[in-house]
C-alpha cells in the first residue's frame, strides 16, 4: 500500500485525492486530522532528504508518497498518478504570498 500525506486544504493534496477514489493501493494520512499524523509527517520531512528542496523553497512537501518499498517522494507520478497541472486555472494556492503550491 502507498501512503499518502496530505492535507484537505491543500490543492495538490486534492487533485490526488480525487485521483484514488476508491483504490485501496493508497491510504491518505491527512496530517491536519490529527496531531500524531502531523508528528509522523514532520518527523519524515524534518529528516528524509527528498525533502531538501521543499525545505529551500518554504514548501510543505505534500502530497508526500512513501512507497511500499519505503522510497519517500514528492512525485505523484513515482506513486503511479498525476501532478496537478501547473496551469491549472482555478486560483488555488497555498503559499503564504498566494504564488502557488
Amino acid at each position: 500500500m502507498i501512503k499518502i500525506y496530505s492535507m484537505d486544504t491543500c490543492p495538490d493534496c486534492t487533485y490526488i485525492k480525487g485521483q484514488i477514489a476508491g483504490n485501496d493501493q493508497y491510504e491518505i494520512i491527512d496530517i491536519g486530522q490529527h496531531v500524531k499524523n502531523l508528528k509522523a509527517f514532520l518527523k519524515l520531512r524534518d529528516h528524509h532528504p527528498a525533502f531538501d528542496e521543499a525545505r529551500k523553497s518554504g514548501a510543505a512537501g505534500i502530497p508526500c508518497f512513501v512507497l511500499e518499498d519505503g522510497t519517500v517522494t514528492l512525485v505523484p507520478e513515482d506513486a503511479g498518478l498525476h501532478s496537478r497541472p501547473k496551469l491549472f486555472t482555478d486560483g488555488a494556492a497555498c503559499r503564504i504570498d498566494g504564488s502557488g503550491c
